[in-house]
């Protein structure tokens, strides 16, 4: 039967965006190397005529330049086609992802609600109430015991007026225990001679002193 009616040609695959914008930005750079090729050749031909005088001669290169001129638009309008075309795809491309995008974010938190509702399902508002309501009042029977335990025993009845009176009491004695006045006692420096170093001398206070001005001993 394949030999009578042939074999069916396989399905070619579906054109990829991004392949279509490969292949069209390709086609774009060959033909911008083609506009270069021709800028070159029209500007031998401009310098070609700057040198000519008028005559047949150079209205044979004129003509020669403005058929690469006109190659020139051509191409360029092309390039320009083409890059729009690469610039339509893209925005085509992107907006495409985007929905994809999107589409995989909602499945993704449809998905995470669910979970959500199924483990709220185990967890029950009454029973975390109750264990609340337990654990105040084991909190509070915890210190409940420990005031028992720091219960004091043995304390006299004490007046409250006769502490004030000996608080009043220990702050003067703290006073006196900062009096300074003992320091009245202690013996003073020697002053400084009055006369210049090198001449014996005594001080205001009568003490003999040598040219240093220290007090001088006596020769043993």
């Amino acid at each position: 039967m394949n030999r009578i009616f042939g074999r069916a040609k396989p399905k070619e695959p579906a054109p990829n965006m991004g392949d279509m914008i490969v292949k069209v930005d390709e086609r774009g750079d060959s033909i911008d190397k083609k506009v270069i090729k021709l800028d070159a050749e029209l500007k031998k031909y401009k310098d070609q005529m700057a040198k000519m005088r008028e005559g047949p001669a150079k209205n044979a290169v004129k003509q020669k330049a403005l058929r690469v001129l006109k190659q020139r638009k051509m191409y360029e309008q092309q390039v320009g086609n083409l890059r729009q075309q690469a610039f339509n795809m893209e925005q085509a491309n992107y907006a495409t992802q985007t929905l994809k995008d999107t589409q995989a974010t909602v499945k993704a938190m449809q998905m995470g609600v669910k979970e959500m509702k199924k483990e709220f399902k185990n967890i029950n508002i009454d029973n975390i109430e109750d264990v609340q309501d337990d654990m105040a009042d084991l909190l509070e029977q915890a210190d409940d015991v420990q005031e028992a335990l720091g219960r004091s025993y043995g304390v006299p009845d004490i007046d409250e007026s006769e502490l004030e009176a000996e608080l009043e009491a220990l702050g003067d004695e703290m006073l006196a225990d900062e009096d300074s006045s003992y320091l009245d006692d202690a013996i003073a420096a020697p002053s400084a001679p009055d006369r210049e170093p090198g001449a014996e001398s005594v001080n205001k206070d009568g003490v003999l002193v040598d040219e240093f001005g220290l007090p001088k001993l006596a020769a043993s």
